[in-house]
């Protein structure tokens, strides 16, 4: 027996593209309030947010988090365009932290977000830089991750210390909910420098953040150092290290979304309001909060500074994750409580034993 499957008409800038829907009656999200959300209406959301998906997410390398019996099920990433895509769905060739490359997907248009979602794509990961140039992004990013014992409050007052950090530094914040318990700050940049060296203007966001909050805030790599205070995540800065999109769907129980806000909103913000049914409606109330967010891009110059200053006072290169090569610099990828100095060269290298 074939199938169940729908026919749906995408607008889009070369005119109207039909997709065929295969089980539409698939619930993505079996427990969502109000019944269960479907695979059509995941395509029916997707349509109605393309717009404002398309500015922060469109026309970049993106890594489709996919789920092939809904959110309970099993995940798997899909980065390279699989065989059978259609034209309209394009790909850049990228170099990956292992020197190797390959091709990933492109965003451009509506009909692309939803034979996306016809290839069972929940969650939409960005890379903070343009198809157009992979290597330099044009966004640098800062995952303020609640460690146990935290949460969205204490995220929250993270957040505007960061924004008035941010600012000192001379650049424009954006923020938006994670979908989950975190809050993502943005900051549009000239892409004039590449991943490693937005990684450091990160880091030294991040330190700044930490001096000022240091019973708050950590930039601690290690989770046993971190203890009850928000953690700013300056690894996901790296190449080919992405978060949620804006207006991306989670793979949590309520369908929640990654959400831009206006920082008057964040006060009294709960992320589990946003939600693939709530989002289309809010959109329609107040717009898109990052509607402006290229509009002046900012440069990193004064955050480079701080680095190095950081860098001369002894606070060096910070660990990388676990599949990366590894850098020059890089203090010993061990946690401290496992560390037996002896086992380690003065170049972060581990000894043979």
């Amino acid at each position: 027996m074939a199938s169940e499957r729908i026919t749906v008409t995408v607008h889009g800038p070369d005119g109207d593209r039909t997709l065929d829907i295969s089980s539409p009656n698939r619930a993505v999200w079996p427990a969502a309030e109000g019944g269960p959300i479907t695979k059509a209406e995941l395509a029916e959301y997707v349509q109605t947010v393309s717009a404002p998906f398309l500015a922060s997410t469109g026309n970049r390398p993106v890594s489709l988090e996919r789920y092939r019996d809904g959110i309970d099920g099993e995940s798997f990433f899909s980065k390279n365009p699989p065989k059978g895509t259609p034209d309209f769905v394009q790909s850049v060739m990228c170099t990956y932290n292992s020197g190797r490359r390959h091709p990933q997907i492109v965003l451009t248009e509506p009909a692309a977000i939803v034979w996306a979602v016809q290839m069972n794509t929940v969650v939409f990961h960005p890379w903070a830089s343009l198809a157009a140039d992979t290597d330099n992004p044009v966004e640098l990013r800062i995952d303020l991750d609640p460690q146990p014992g935290t949460g969205i409050p204490e995220a929250i007052v993270a957040a505007h210390e960061l924004r008035a950090v941010l600012r000192e530094a001379g650049l424009e914040p954006f923020i938006k909910t994670s979908g989950n318990r975190g809050l993502h700050v943005f900051c549009p940049i000239v892409p004039e420098w590449e991943f490693l060296t937005v990684r450091h203007a990160v880091i030294a966001a991040g330190r700044e953040l930490e001096r000022r909050m240091p019973d708050r805030v950590t930039t601690a790599w290690w989770k046993e150092e971190r203890g009850e205070r928000i953690f700013v995540d300056f690894n996901q800065a790296n190449r080919d290290r992405t978060m949620a999109g804006a207006y991306s769907p989670r793979a949590l129980p309520g369908a929640t979304v990654s959400t831009p806000i206006e920082w008057d909103e964040l006060d009294g913000v709960d992320p589990k309001r946003f939600t693939v049914r709530t989002i289309p409606q809010r959109l329609a109330d107040v717009g898109d909060p990052w509607a402006r967010m290229q509009d002046s891009p900012g440069r990193i110059e004064t955050l480079l500074g701080w680095w190095e200053r950081d860098v001369e006072n002894g606070l060096g290169e910070m660990p990388f994750p676990p599949e990366f090569p590894k850098m020059p610099g890089e203090p010993p990828r061990v946690q401290p409580s496992k560390k037996v100095a002896a086992h380690w060269d003065e170049k972060g290298g581990r000894l043979a034993q």
